[in-house]
């Protein structure tokens, strides 16, 4: 692997475009080696698509990129031959045992048959299928799946990992377990590039970069993010009705009174009250809530989540969008 002083991933304004819409929208970012780097982002966000082109899949529209120092433009197989690749929608052969797809994967990658053998055994027992190694793939849970299809992306040792989604459609514990072989993949000098909308996952991620219609509106560790980037304040409500209370405040949301209210969102048996930082909900909220019937039990300010963080800027972008709108039409 060519040296890329200390980035696995370079990216420098890149963009796609298909016919009218820009699905990639000038994103600009570096993946240090050995880190955890996560792209959290809604469905639709841009996500895939540059995946796809980091690893020679996708040409790219305009922009300049380089993966484990080769250029995405010229050396797209070179890169292919460097990188494992797992993505949204499982590449395995159902009609196949899970030897047989270890078999398979083996010799598109070329490896001579002693480390062949070697890289196998080392997958079935990472992947925790030694016993499972004769089954059909189309008989196996869609955790156990997922763990085949890691084990297939990594059979050739590669120095960076592409995960596109890699925990979509399975339950929490393989989730979990899952994040747990990412680890150890890290723990091995690995980098790993991983997308999710998925944000207890993000929480996991050395770095993240949240990108929402194209473009990258955040970057740094989730606690940069969550420090750096929130900009109001989150206060955590319980009240005697949860839905009663939801209905009361989203009617609040955006009118004129003081304090404002920008969003309130349902976050498991509380909801999460967000406002302009400095101002005091204790005073005027539970005012309001029994206005209507509904006693108060909690009401503190908390420190945000990833959560409450890309929900604040998504509605941040939102509005600035709506604003431009405005101005033009005006």
């Amino acid at each position: 692997m060519k040296s890329t002083n200390g980035w696995a991933v370079e990216i420098d304004s890149l963009v796609k475009t298909f016919k009218t819409f820009t699905a990639v929208d000038h994103v600009s970012l570096k993946v240090k080696k050995g880190e955890i780097f996560g792209f959290l982002g809604p469905n639709g966000a841009g996500k895939s698509t540059t995946i796809r082109m980091l690893c020679g899949i996708l040409a790219p529209t305009s922009g300049k990129g380089k993966v484990g120092g080769f250029d995405i433009y010229k050396e797209s197989e070179k890169i292919k031959q460097n990188i494992g690749y797992m993505s949204q929608k499982f590449s395995l052969y159902e009609d196949l045992t899970v030897e047989e797809n270890l078999d398979f994967y083996s010799g598109i990658y070329s490896l001579p048959g002693k480390i062949k053998a070697e890289r196998k055994e080392w997958v079935l027992q990472m992947a925790g299928l030694q016993e499972r190694r004769t089954g059909m793939t189309q008989t196996l849970a869609g955790g156990w799946k997922q763990r085949l299809a890691l084990g297939c992306a990594i059979l050739h040792e590669p120095s960076i990992l592409f995960l596109d989604e890699p925990t979509s459609g399975v339950d929490p514990i393989s989730r979990r377990r899952f994040w747990t072989l990412i680890y150890q993949m890290a723990g091995k000098g690995i980098t790993i590039f991983v997308t999710t909308h998925y944000m207890d996952e993000a929480e996991y991620c050395d770095r993240l970069a949240l990108i929402y219609r194209g473009k990258i509106i955040a970057l740094g560790t989730p606690g940069e993010l969550k420090k750096e980037f929130m900009p109001e304040a989150v206060w955590e409500l319980e009240a005697d009705d949860l839905v009663k209370s939801l209905e009361v405040l989203k009617r609040d949301v955006g009118a004129v009174r003081e304090p404002p209210l920008r969003e309130v969102a349902v976050f498991g048996n509380t909801l999460h009250v967000v406002t302009p930082k400095g101002a005091d909900l204790a005073s005027s909220l539970p005012s309001l809530l029994s206005a209507h019937g509904i006693g108060t039990r909690r009401l503190e300010r908390i420190d945000p989540s990833l959560e409450d963080v890309f929900v604040s800027l998504v509605e941040e972008k939102d509005r600035e969008e709506i604003i431009k709108m405005d101005k033009k039409d005006g």
